[in-house]
């Protein structure tokens, strides 16, 4: 006889379940790339699915950290820790006009490094004006440095009808490479899935981390089913996930992925998530960015182990 769901197990939790439950055999390609964290290691990396290209699984954000201004020191430090995460075998950076002066920060951090570096340069369009985009996303361009983004993103979906054209536009004329959206803390879902169905976007960016999961009802299914890579947000819940977690010990069996605390836990199960494709915590730590790399080596977690991390987290 037909198996049936008890009144007290909601839509969400069935489909919760059936994205930890997707086959390993349906997942993404997970490959690796060679690193520079010791002899011998290798990052994991996953493939933007509109075009093969492989990506580290975890990227660098720069939400607050890199909104130093003009202080030597901190422009310094956060110089550091770009250096420290391309040794470490990253590549996308990910920012926005938002963001105060993190635009210039990741500048100057590029140009101090001396070098060029393995860069997959990702950055917002954040204007209401139609009209206003080319002139704010070539000054976003000349802060950062750099000949053209790899990635341009609509910014929390602000005037995306207008700006989705003349992203597509600069795409089909070599000065961009690829077009997302964004959002943030569970805005306007139903927004993105309609963007996510209507226009050819290559990339969504939305909030997910073992306790922010709305995403897994309809969104990333969505992204596997449309090609759309995944860019994962406020991994961390901005430190405020890590300072809950940190109150309690790591349980020993993460060692089976080879976690060394709880950021490792919380980014694996992340990007282990078949449709996404990276992960982007923001930091101000050399030690930090380099844990957080640490997350692209060895082991991800299967289904199996996907859900026993989740009910582990939400028991706590």
């Amino acid at each position: 006889m037909p198996v049936q769901v008890r009144d007290t197990t909601t839509r969400r939790d069935v489909l919760r379940t059936a994205s930890l439950l997707v086959p390993s055999a349906l997942w993404p390609r997970i490959g690796v790339a060679q690193g520079a964290v010791s002899a011998g290691t290798a990052v994991a990396t996953k493939p933007i699915p509109s075009t093969g290209e492989l990506l580290p699984v975890v990227g660098l954000g720069s939400w607050i950290t890199f909104n130093v201004g003009n202080d030597r020191v901190a422009r310094e430090a956060c110089a550091d820790v770009m250096r420290a995460f391309f040794d470490a075998g990253g590549r996308m950076i990910d920012s926005s006009p938002m963001y105060g002066s993190s635009q210039a920060v990741i500048g100057d951090g590029l140009a101090r490094l001396g070098r060029a570096a393995p860069l997959f340069a990702a950055d917002k369009v954040w204007i209401w004006s139609g009209a206003g985009g080319p002139g704010q996303i070539e000054e976003s361009r000349r802060r950062w440095g750099v000949p053209r983004f790899d990635l341009l993103q609509v910014h929390n979906l602000l005037g995306w009808e207008e700006h989705l054209p003349t992203l597509f536009a600069m795409k089909a004329a070599g000065q961009l490479r690829y077009v997302g959206i964004t959002t943030s803390e569970g805005r306007r879902h139903r927004e993105i899935e309609a963007v996510m169905r209507s226009q050819p976007i290559d990339f969504v960016q939305v909030t997910y981390n073992p306790l922010d999961r709305e995403v897994e009802d309809r969104i990333l299914p969505l992204a596997l089913e449309r090609r759309i890579g995944v860019i994962a947000n406020r991994p961390f819940r901005e430190g405020a996930l890590l300072r809950e977690l940190q109150r309690h010990p790591l349980p020993p069996w993460a060692a089976e992925i080879g976690c060394d605390g709880w950021a490792q836990f919380a980014l694996k199960f992340i990007v282990s998530h078949p449709a996404v494709t990276c992960a982007i915590p923001a930091t101000s730590s050399v030690a930090h960015v380099r844990q957080n790399l640490g997350a692209a080596h060895g082991r991800l977690p299967d289904a199996a182990l996907r859900r026993r991390m989740a009910a582990h987290v939400a028991a706590l």
